[in-house]
């Protein structure tokens, strides 16, 4: 492995900056699913000591992007049908809620930071990185999570956002249409959103977590079951 420490951002803890660091690994298929993270190797490679590389992984478990195996270690996690069927459920159900309670208090500052991450999404070119298209994306639904104003709803969000985000990657990887979808259909949620009907806003979300989900059936993953038989 190579050195990619290059100095901790300001205000960021060690074990964050490992965090981001293996998570932009992850995403760019350097450490692939199913591969071992020996933290003495990563803290030589990324010239930290052991104690942050061990936080990191424990914090990339509880994402649900690391598997830390009884007496074995840590391991990249394997995407099976059944994850992407939890996190879909749940988001759907949480973005429902949150589109339907935004509809009726977003703001003019919330519309204006809306258009503002759309006319991101309008400017990606087709070779824009997954990484990038999936923080516009985060972005966006960033921005309905507040309006929503629900402190628990906002928590629930932030718990599963990086295994979203995982997920986005994921099928951006292996659908790299997002220049050609990503604005039209972020574009038409905001449309119904500002016409402050929850009815319609709760539907029209329903209809855009629709379309990154049959995206992600579409990919041959294994199930939990033939993942874990290995390891049993």
């Amino acid at each position: 492995m190579t050195t990619v420490f290059g100095g901790m951002p300001p205000r960021v803890t060690l074990s964050e900056h490992v965090v981001r660091i293996l998570r932009e690994k992850i995403a760019h298929g350097e450490l692939r699913p199913g591969q071992h993270l020996r933290e003495a190797e990563l803290a030589e490679s990324l010239d930290v000591s052991r104690g942050p590389v061990r936080e990191a992984l424990a914090l990339l478990e509880a994402e649900g992007q690391v598997e830390i195996r009884r007496h074995r270690g840590a391991f990249v996690s394997v995407l099976t049908k059944e994850d992407v069927e939890e996190v879909h459920t749940l988001r759907a159900a949480i973005e429902a809620l949150a589109g339907e309670r935004a509809a009726t208090r977003l703001t003019e500052a919330h519309l204006a930071e809306l258009d503002r991450v759309l006319k991101a999404m309008k400017n990606t070119s087709a070779a824009v990185e997954p990484q990038e298209a999936v923080r516009l994306d985060l972005a966006f639904h960033d921005v309905i999570y507040d309006a929503a104003d629900h402190v628990r709803l906002r928590r629930v969000w932030t718990s599963i956002r990086s295994q979203v985000s995982f997920f986005l990657i994921t099928r951006n990887v292996n659908f790299p249409d997002f220049p050609m979808v990503g604005f039209p259909e972020h574009h038409e949620l905001r449309t119904v959103l500002a016409e402050h009907d929850p009815a319609a806003a709760r539907a029209a979300v329903e209809k855009h977590m629709s379309g990154a989900y049959t995206r992600l059936r579409q990919l041959e993953l294994p199930t939990r079951a033939a993942v874990r038989a290995p390891h049993a």
